[in-house]
């Protein structure tokens, strides 16, 4: 039989009557034909719960325990999905990561998938049974401890197992019908996309868009698995959601797929550092150890042998940053007159596989946020990206402004 792969997240198992709804959903392919495995997150809010209740038990928790205790939401929900299923008749059994077993490294509440053994499942699914449900998020450790693969979770367990089983889709239910051109909380202009490639959609994921966990488009892309992300709450078809695949699949698309922001950034500038070899090193060194995520970088031309270096980092980073900065001045590593802060920036960026063999699009934003009257602060490229970090109060017109002048409400 073909495996199919369905992801369901907290919102869609959020109560019993959104259970019972996912499981008709999976009753829809059981009856086409498929076997399938199905990964379900916590139900809407639990996971908060219990990481609250272990910070109230012992703020400094021993991480081993915090995965233990925070894993248990989407035991519940499995258990729930299987005798749900069973009630209607559909031969299905419930799985934890240990049971799978799901193997993950020893990093707890931030675990990396080493291997999915299939023989258990594969086994099951001879004897009879037509679903798994697997309880996203979680894996057992070479020492036998319960781990975590970090929130959101669940979408890489999903793909992980697609992958493994060599489903042939694999399909992620939420709370929204697809990925859209921008947030259509934004402007009402946000078009659903029928397909977008994996490179896209990684870019809008590390970009901020929330839809699909960075890491789970990552390991769809390595392994090319197809994805598809549609709603819980809507009747769908096999044209419904939109497909995240390989380009090659995609006939013809626009040069800009989309357009994504990122609100709560900061814009940090070394005032007067020296400009010498190692500098940059001497700087991003001590950020990275302090865990840091630094994303825009900038250097500016040398003056009598001093230069000023400005990065982007999220704006709740601010203090750790300041910090690193100032210890590794006090060690003699780096020398700077100020660091000069600015918080109250955001990052916008367009987004498509067409810029690489469109000339243009860089003037072309440009153009349109010059046309707004928004100042530009750093921009930073990739093939297929141009980010810009510009004055947050300007976000969502320089998201609109973006949208209309690339056409992203009309299809190719």
């Amino acid at each position: 039989m073909p495996i199919l792969v369905m992801k369901f997240g907290g919102t869609s198992v959020a109560d019993l009557d959104r259970i019972r709804n996912a499981a008709q959903k999976v009753r829809r392919e059981v009856d086409r034909g498929y076997d399938v495995i199905v990964i379900v997150s916590a139900m809407s809010g639990k996971t908060n719960e219990l990481v609250g209740w272990v910070n109230q038990t012992s703020p400094l928790f021993d991480a081993r325990e915090y995965d233990a205790v925070v894993s248990s939401g989407e035991n519940v929900t499995a258990g729930l999905m299987a005798l749900t299923l069973q009630e209607m008749d559909i031969p299905a059994r419930s799985w934890q990561g240990w049971q799978v077993p799901l193997k993950t490294s020893s990093a707890h509440s931030a675990a990396r998938i080493l291997d999915i053994p299939r023989a258990n499942i594969d086994q099951k699914f001879a004897e009879g049974m037509k679903v798994a449900v697997v309880a996203g998020f979680q894996g057992i450790s070479e020492e036998g401890r319960i781990t975590t693969l970090g929130r959101g979770g669940s979408d890489t367990t999903a793909v992980a197992f697609a992958a493994a089983f060599a489903a042939e889709r694999c399909d992620i239910y939420t709370d929204v019908d697809g990925i859209y051109t921008t947030d259509p909380r934004i402007t009402k202009k946000a078009r659903k996309l029928e397909k977008i490639a994996f490179e896209e959609m990684l870019e809008l994921a590390s970009l901020g868009a929330k839809v699909l966990q960075t890491r789970s488009v990552e390991l769809a892309m390595r392994y090319k698995v197809r994805l598809r992300v549609l709603s819980s709450f809507e009747e769908t078809d096999e044209a419904s959601g939109t497909l995240v695949c390989d380009e090659e699949e995609i006939m013809e698309s626009k040069v800009v797929s989309g357009v994504a922001y990122s609100r709560d950034e900061a814009k940090l500038t070394l005032l007067s550092v020296a400009d010498r070899p190692g500098i940059a090193a001497a700087i991003f060194t001590p950020l990275s150890q302090a865990g840091i995520n630094v994303d825009m970088i900038v250097q500016n031309v040398s003056a009598d042998g001093r230069t000023d270096m400005t990065f982007s980092c999220p704006v709740d980073q601010v203090l750790r940053a300041e910090k690193a900065m100032n210890e590794a001045r006090a060690r003699g590593e780096i020398n700077f007159d100020e660091l000069a802060q600015d918080t109250e920036v955001c990052k916008v960026s367009v987004v498509g596989i067409g810029m690489r063999s469109h000339a243009g699009v860089a003037a072309k934003m440009f153009e349109a946020l010059k046309a707004e009257n928004i100042n530009i602060k750093v921009i930073s490229t990739s093939e297929i990206k141009i980010s810009v970090l510009i004055d947050r109060k300007y976000m969502e017109l320089a998201v609109q402004a973006l949208h209309d002048a690339f056409g992203l409400d009309k299809a190719a």
